[in-house]
């Protein structure tokens, strides 16, 4: 992705204002054009990887990267492994620019999947039901998406003793 066309087109958009304001005004806007450069890339920078990290959130357990080449972004899409989605398998997974592939041989069969037989209660399927549809996926892709995103949330995050309150404060330790 070019940043250039943008920071041009925000430069015009700077120098069209400043023509209101007369000559005094659109000499400031040029002498500000060049020190603005920088921040407007970083900004747009910071915004591509916000938007990067809550599109991750969506596609647990793939994610999306932002990466730079030379001073252009680029989006890696990076697809769960096999391992992933179905627990076991050769652990294998292939990421995805605008151009293609870029490794991995996800997709090819490889690794084992096993059949969970699961029982939901009607008004939780229903509601799985209309979440797997707003995001135009199954319902079986939809609960591995989300089983793999808690699991991976359990791995990395804070874990809950046992006998803590939900909602409170939970205190483990020894007392005097």
């Amino acid at each position: 992705m070019e940043l250039e066309r943008h920071v041009d087109s925000l430069r015009e958009q700077l120098a069209l204002a400043a023509e209101a304001g007369g000559e005094e005004a659109r000499a400031l806007a040029q002498r500000l054009t060049a020190p603005l450069d920088s921040a407007v890339r970083l900004m747009l920078l910071e915004v591509l990887t916000v938007a990067a990290a809550e599109i991750t959130r969506e596609l647990a357990p793939g994610s999306v990267e932002l990466r730079l080449r030379g001073r252009d972004p680029e989006f890696v899409v990076v697809a769960p492994s096999t391992e992933d989605c179905a627990g076991e398998g050769s652990g294998t997974s292939e990421a995805w620019t605008t151009s293609g592939p870029l490794s991995g041989s996800a997709g090819s069969g490889e690794g084992g999947v096993s059949r969970v037989n699961l029982r939901l209660p009607d008004q939780l399927k229903s509601r799985v039901e209309q979440a797997a549809g707003r995001q135009g996926v199954s319902i079986n892709t939809w609960l591995v998406r989300a089983a793999a995103a808690a699991a991976q949330r359990g791995e990395t995050g804070v874990r809950r003793e046992h006998n803590a309150p939900r909602g409170g404060q939970g205190y483990t330790g020894w007392g005097n």
